[in-house]
């Protein structure tokens, strides 16, 4: 079958690779419907994450169940699933508490050489608690947002939780790509009155709108700063959703913060220095980290087939899977902000 490697910075291929079988009981083999690329991928795309050359890349995908394990119960051939960006067993301690990202049995999707979300095939270890079936195979125009529910909207739905975002709260979302949208909308989904998007790029300004942002801030660093202290009356936000990643953002979130608020972090950190300091003196939180995408999948899931929300739009770019390397450097340019695949 084909898929996705990465072989060093800025060379992603198309590669033939072998087709995945069940290699454990309590494995599946999923027919990939669609894929896509991540944000978090660019880092070692960029050459700021180390690289194995030759390695499988991506880990988000929603597709058919081929085949399943002897020990699978709660999915069959047939069944449309979305798969979260890591596979959990679903019953060590981490899991039963909601942090399936934290698995004790974790199995990193897309991983070294395990199989990846940009492909044909895949196989998911851990099917009982890593897939999640739509009660039926839901239309094309779904597809998309199902989609978004094996990453980017769980992470953003994991900033504002982990934020505390509360109905009548004013939160501020650093970050506009995939994720920081999604961020958006489920800040707007949780009720608060007043979320502001920081975004300099137009098309992301419009998508954030779409998703409910009733502010769109284009500044950076101190101007950025100002201009949210200016919009809240010198107190700050209730909520400040960190969805990049850099040291930054983090400036930029603890600067807006008021006081006893908690920044919701989902960023990957590279070269971030906390703020311990800031945090101590004002009472601001830091919570968050790699979001149990597993665990909101049945409510977000349940969002997206009733149409309450549609984070699909995120995606402004599709391409086949043989246009894989195109879409990196599409995404890398910032010429699209999040690229689908279809097989």
């Amino acid at each position: 079958m084909r898929a996705a490697t990465i072989h060093a910075p800025f060379d992603v291929r198309l590669s033939e690779v072998p087709d995945p079988v069940i290699e454990k009981p309590t494995d599946a083999v999923v027919k990939i419907v669609a894929g896509c690329i991540c944000g978090s991928d660019l880092w070692p795309y960029r050459g700021e994450n180390a690289i194995t050359p030759g390695s499988r890349i991506g880990h988000e995908m929603v597709g058919l169940v081929e085949e399943i394990g002897a020990d699978v119960r709660t999915v069959r051939p047939g069944d449309f699933v979305v798969v979260p960006f890591v596979a959990s067993d679903g019953t060590c301690p981490n899991c039963l508490a909601g942090y399936q990202s934290v698995c004790q049995n974790i199995v990193g999707i897309g991983g070294g050489q395990h199989d990846g979300g940009q492909g044909e095939y895949a196989r998911i270890p851990w099917a009982d608690g890593t897939l999640v079936a739509t009660p039926e195979v839901p239309d094309d125009e779904l597809v998309p947002s199902l989609l978004t529910l094996s990453d980017v909207m769980g992470t953003g739905w994991h900033a504002a939780r982990s934020a505390r975002v509360r109905a009548g709260d004013t939160v501020v979302v650093v970050g506009d790509g995939a994720v920081g949208l999604c961020g958006v909308l489920a800040a707007v989904r949780m009720g608060a009155e007043r979320v502001v998007a920081l975004s300099r790029h137009e098309p992301r300004q419009k998508i954030a709108r779409d998703f409910g942002a009733t502010h769109i801030v284009a500044e950076r660093g101190d101007a950025a700063r100002d201009a949210i202290l200016e919009l809240t009356d010198g107190v700050g936000a209730d909520a400040v959703l960190e969805c990049v990643g850099t040291d930054q953002s983090f400036r930029t979130a603890f600067a807006i913060a008021r006081a006893g608020a908690t920044v919701g972090f989902v960023g990957i950190p590279h070269g971030v220095e906390v703020p311990a300091r800031t945090m101590f003196s004002r009472n601001i939180g830091l919570a968050g980290g790699v979001a149990p995408t597993r665990a909101y999948l049945p409510e977000l899931m349940k969002d997206v087939l009733t149409g309450a929300i549609e984070p699909g739009l995120v995606f402004d770019q599709e391409l086949p899977l043989a246009d894989v390397a195109d879409g990196y450097k599409s995404m890398h340019e910032r010429r699209a902000i999040k690229t689908l695949l279809r097989p």
